[in-house]
């Protein structure tokens, strides 16, 4: 029987993961990352709106309302979290010691989203779908720009050790 190499799953994912145009997309998004999470982030940042004027952000993004005291403490609050989620996309845009971080936050924020409309309110889809893609293609760029951050560490921990 042949020995067999043990695994490099770095060579691997150079070889057959990400070929030459996905490390040449993924290299355009690392140096354009800044630009992507400004733009990202005033975008977020519009649903400042639902903490100030709840029912016609809902009615603009969902096409329906909710009644009640209740409702308005709720999308109000939601409104504000979503806004800083956008600031510390803008924030993070100009610190780059703290991108991961706030890219992983905001993965999470906007899938959330995308879930809970995909699960629960897909009869909104029809409204909320232009920001369900918005928020889909943000959260794609936001991990390939995570996987080459990875890469780009990992390729310099090994060289530092060389």
């Amino acid at each position: 029987m042949r020995h067999r190499p043990p695994l490099d799953f770095e060579d691997a994912s150079k070889r057959y993961i990400f070929p030459v145009k996905q490390e040449k997309m993924m290299k355009l998004i690392s140096s354009q990352i800044n630009w992507i999470m400004l733009v990202s982030g005033v975008i977020t940042c519009t649903l400042f709106y639902a903490a100030i004027a709840p029912q016609a952000a809902l009615s603009s993004l969902f096409g329906d309302s909710l009644e009640g005291q209740l409702s308005e403490i709720i999308v109000r609050n939601w409104g504000a979290l979503i806004t800083l989620v956008g600031a510390i996309q803008i924030y993070g845009a100009f610190n780059s010691s703290s991108r991961s971080l706030i890219v992983v936050i905001s993965i999470i924020s906007k899938l959330t989203f995308v879930s809970l409309v995909l699960v629960y309110g897909r009869q909104y889809l029809g409204q909320a779908g232009i920001a369900v893609a918005i928020d889909l293609v943000i959260v794609g760029l936001f991990i390939v720009y995570l996987i080459g951050d990875r890469s780009k560490l990992t390729n310099k921990n090994q060289n530092s050790k060389s």
